[in-house]
């Protein structure tokens, strides 16, 4: 019985702290894109913050002092990406998040449904939309699935990382 109680205030501390955490700070979320083989590239990226909502960026177009972008941090930086992402952030945008969650393929499909990838890059470059105007479209051609979110994450397609 002492047991149950210590794991259940273990719990409620653990989501207060990353409740504090994502109220506080910036999130980052990026979705890894490891279909192409080998190491994998960012190929969309968002901050969150309570204040502000979604805010598009692209990964391309986001880098550190050496001109590393955040599309390639597995291949920069392949022993701490999260940490060169974050040091990307702070260096373009002037924001640290704390807080970095990762999307893979998998993640994306069953949280998004259908082809969302293809349907971004169609929309991206079939159709010429700005890439954040392309997620956004496709992920509203479908119903957000919440109840995907924490399979997504105990199978590990979706992740967490603190930094």
């Amino acid at each position: 019985m002492k047991i149950g109680r210590i794991i259940f205030a273990v719990i409620i501390l653990a989501v207060i702290v990353i409740v504090g955490i994502a109220a506080t700070s910036s999130v980052l979320i990026i979705a890894e894109d490891e279909s192409e083989g080998g190491i994998p590239g960012v190929d969309m990226g968002a901050t969150w913050n309570l204040t502000g909502g979604f805010n598009w960026i692209y990964p391309g177009s986001s880098f550190n002092a050496q001109h590393q972008t955040l599309h390639n941090i597995h291949l920069d930086d392949p022993d701490n990406p999260y940490g060169a992402a974050k040091e990307i952030m702070e260096y373009t945008y002037n924001i640290s998040p704390n807080i970095i969650i990762t999307v893979n393929n998998n993640a994306a499909e069953k949280i998004f449904g259908g082809d969302i990838i293809s349907d971004i890059r169609q929309y991206d470059w079939g159709d010429g939309m700005d890439r954040g105007d392309a997620a956004d479209k496709a992920m509203g051609d479908f119903h957000m699935n919440y109840l995907a979110i924490p399979e997504c994450l105990l199978t590990g397609d979706m992740k967490i990382h603190f930094v």
